[in-house]
């Protein structure tokens, strides 16, 4: 390392759906002229989502979550085309089917860590319409594409569920691009929703705290999560997150990192808290166990070498980087 040259790493880089690598050109969206001459242009191409799940065309093990214009029309009804910005290739697009285009054959009978609907196009043989987790944790895209794709199903997500305006209940339409919906009837703007989690890893220093819930794959423990609600700073949020699942007082909090989470719709801000307490009163309605782990266990957690045979969440997601930064000792928590 070169003298004066910064040590700064910025965890929120490596974490699952980040590295939305477009030009979004917030500052047009409200240009509808210019919105459409981008539409025009042979160049332009779109992610296409099928209640909540990419459309790829597949071809053998290869798959290709890019679509022309054309090409989406194609697939069937659109019910809304909105613009994600600009890249060297071109103007992107993000494309939501109506739910006329495509059919559920099979619907799991219990809610499980993936989402295992077997959804088809009917006639489109070609086409796979996958879970976005499952295609993330087997690596079929590079990082800038599945940031995309995650971006595409949050923002196609909530247009789905805001065709009426919240205000008086008539149907709202879309404006700016996709990125806002008007009401004709009572001119309220809306604005597309992100819900903050906090995520969070209590520690005392040589030991961290971790839970798994009924749905997590057998053996996985994670840090504890859950909404932040209205009136609170994010410190206060990690306090009481961890007291009510774990019964565990923090004090000082610090923000490590955060992560675009498009299940649905969410900002996870991670963060480590200092325990002020060891015993473990668990709600039991949220967890199914909670306990504390060295650093040596976590580390064996990451190598698959924990005597009990408990793992450690995946890459993909921001758990997975607050546990290795501290086992690891990637950051002095």
């Amino acid at each position: 390392m070169t003298a004066g040259a910064s040590t700064f790493r910025e965890i929120s880089a490596e974490v699952g759906y980040s590295g939305f690598a477009l030009d979004r050109l917030s500052e047009r969206r409200d240009d509808q002229a210019f919105i459409d001459s981008l539409r025009g242009q042979a160049n332009a191409r779109s992610l296409v989502v099928a209640r909540d799940m990419p459309v790829l065309k597949s071809s053998g093990d290869a798959l290709d979550p890019w679509f022309t214009l054309a090409q989406v029309a194609g697939l069937g009804p659109v019910r809304e085309s909105v613009l994600l910005g600009r890249d060297p290739a071109g103007p992107v697009f993000a494309s939501l089917l109506d739910d006329a285009a495509s059919r559920v054959d099979e619907i799991p009978g219990e809610p499980g860590f993936m989402d295992r609907r077997v959804i088809v196009i009917p006639g489109r043989d070609e086409l796979r319409i996958q879970d976005l987790r499952s295609l993330t944790l087997k690596g079929a895209f590079d990082r800038p594409t599945t940031a995309l794709l995650g971006g595409a199903k949050s923002l196609l997500y909530w247009h789905a569920r805001h065709r009426f305006c919240s205000c008086c209940g008539a149907p709202s339409t879309m404006a700016a691009g996709g990125w806002r919906r008007e009401c004709s009837a009572c001119k309220a703007a809306h604005f597309p929703r992100t819900d903050p989690v906090v995520i969070m890893l209590a520690h005392d220093g040589d030991r961290c705290l971790l839970g798994r819930q009924p749905r997590f794959p057998k053996g996985m423990y994670s840090a504890l999560a859950g909404f932040l609600e209205p009136g609170e700073t994010i410190e206060e949020a990690v306090r009481r997150e961890i007291m009510e699942e774990a019964g565990v007082a923090c004090g000082e909090v610090r923000f490590v990192a955060s992560q675009p989470w498009p299940f649905p719709a969410s900002l996870m801000i991670g963060c480590f808290a200092r325990a002020l307490s060891s015993e473990i009163v668990m709600d039991q309605a949220e967890l199914e166990d909670a306990r504390w782990f060295s650093r040596a266990e976590a580390r064996a957690m990451f190598e698959g070498t924990h005597p009990e045979g408990f793992t450690a969440p995946q890459h993909l997601a921001i758990a997975h980087h607050l546990l290795k930064a501290w086992a690891m000792g990637g950051v002095d928590p």
